[in-house]
């Protein structure tokens, strides 16, 4: 392997595509060579080669060292899945090498040719309606190649949205899934990576990695997209094509930053809550003053006030679970209020045989009279009923969350607030003043939801308290 490694190669791949400087370029390339050299056989086992350079270098070089050379050895395989492909099926029949990059395994050739499609930067695929499935790119492959690879696809994307709800996920995450496996399929078949075999196409780990690290080094999404794109991804791999991972250690991975949530002060929130009208003045009233999300404002049901206890049901907040928080009495006259005028509409519709609303999982079906019944009404519906694009059921549903978005964009506009603020600022600032108040780490935790105790503590570094009494030493100057 290390006469096969072509320095020349990845240099340009690195200044063109990477836009490294010439000197970066340069030690990044030593490290591969060091790589190359110590473990010519790495490809047949990533993981466990990257972990014994890593024990090597750690044993005569700094810990930041060591992390910039896996950190580069990284690189260098997302450079060689991307360009070469890994050119092996499940049954280890290996097919031909795609033409982009070919020239990296053909020893003496050190002219150093640039490959092909390396001067544009290529942007992310854009996803295609899943009952199509993902576009095809015509290149050296004929039109029934075309043809046969838009009905593969299209059979995996149908198999992938079966098992999403088999799993009872929400409609957005259908989408999102779906979105991120047509990208997928769009970019082995772009890449001319997926090869042709015996009763269809072959799809290998490999090319999960090469994506995974496509959209870290070209695309630059951030880390959390790049996860939400791996999972994703796991359910076509692992229930479709039931291909295991085994370890993604040698994925080049989005550098995870460490930001502070944006808060808002007690003064900016009444300026906030001052610019909207009702109901919307309402909704983020309850999502400051409970600590809710946004979606979990707007799944509330009549039912799920508790005047008497001064508590807040959420039912199916993120993933999945139930909680109690807490309801403050100064909104008990404005809820009441707002209950009744909501009677009246629901009055309204149920003199006009209006359909009912939508219930979690199967209730319609145990319980059919239960949609139209005033505890379950929304407490912030939609202004007309909508069709559930799964099972063609037309029912009401609650308000759209673009709308209040909207709603508070704009009141922050009006109230002069400088802050990057959303509606889930308002659940970062409920958390900070409590904090501030001296409530216990532990009961936030709980109010708001969160399964880890460490999610929790980054409202620490926010609190504005000073808490330890520290004093600039310029104030004594």
């Amino acid at each position: 392997m290390e006469a096969e490694f072509k320095r020349d190669l990845f240099m340009r791949y690195l200044l063109e595509r990477c836009h490294f400087k010439p000197k970066g370029a340069e030690w990044a390339c030593y490290w591969v060579g060091k790589f190359v050299h110590w473990f010519p056989e790495w490809q047949e086992s990533r993981e466990n080669s990257i972990e014994k350079f890593g024990q090597m270098l750690s044993k005569y070089k700094p810990e930041n060292l060591v992390n910039l050379g896996l950190q580069q050895v990284r690189l260098y395989m997302a450079f060689v899945d991307m360009e070469t492909s890994a050119g092996k099926c499940e049954s280890g029949k290996t097919v031909s090498l795609p033409s982009i990059g070919r020239e990296l395994f053909i020893p003496g050739n050190g002219s150093g040719a640039k490959p092909k499609g390396s001067a544009k930067k290529e942007m992310l695929p854009k996803p295609v309606s899943p009952e199509k499935g993902p576009g095809v790119t015509p290149g050296e492959r004929g039109m029934g190649d075309d043809v046969e690879w838009s009905g593969y696809s299209s059979k995996l994307m149908k198999q992938v949205r079966e098992l999403i709800r088999l799993k009872h996920h929400s409609l957005r995450t259908e989408k999102t899934y779906l979105g991120w496996t047509s990208r997928f399929l769009d970019f082995v078949w772009g890449k001319e990576l997926v090869k042709r075999e015996e009763g269809g196409f072959c799809i290998v780990a490999d090319h999960l990695r090469a994506f995974l690290s496509y959209l870290a080094v070209e695309v630059r999404v951030s880390a959390s997209t790049q996860e939400q794109a791996l999972n994703a991804l796991l359910v076509l791999f692992r229930m479709v094509l039931h291909i295991e991972i085994e370890g993604l250690s040698s994925v080049l991975r989005a550098k995870k930053r460490k930001r502070l949530p944006v808060v808002l002060s007690r003064d900016e929130v009444a300026a906030l809550l001052a610019h909207l009208q009702q109901p919307y003045r309402l909704m983020a009233s309850l999502m400051y003053g409970c600590g809710l999300r946004l979606e979990e404002c707007l799944s509330l049901r009549v039912k799920d006030l508790n005047f008497e206890n001064e508590t807040v049901e959420v039912r199916s907040g993120k993933g999945g679970k139930d909680r109690l928080t807490v309801l403050p009495g100064v909104l008990r006259k404005d809820l009441q209020t707002y209950l009744l005028e909501l009677k009246v509409d629901w009055d309204k519709a149920r003199r006009q045989d209006l359909p009912g609303v939508f219930l979690p999982e199967a209730l319609n079906k145990k319980y059919p009279s239960l949609s139209k019944e005033w505890g379950w009404f929304w407490l912030f519906p939609s202004r007309s009923p909508y069709t559930n694009t799964r099972t063609g059921e037309i029912a009401f549903w609650h308000m759209h969350p673009s709308v209040i978005q909207k709603k508070i964009h704009e009141g922050i506009q009006r109230a002069g607030i400088s802050k990057m603020a959303s509606a889930h600022t308002l659940r970062h600032s409920f958390a900070t003043h409590l904090l501030e108040d001296g409530y216990d780490i532990r009961t936030i935790q709980e109010l708001l939801g969160h399964s880890n105790v460490q999610t929790t503590m980054i409202y620490t570094h926010v609190a504005v308290r000073n808490k330890r009494g520290v004093r600039s030493p310029l104030e004594n100057l």
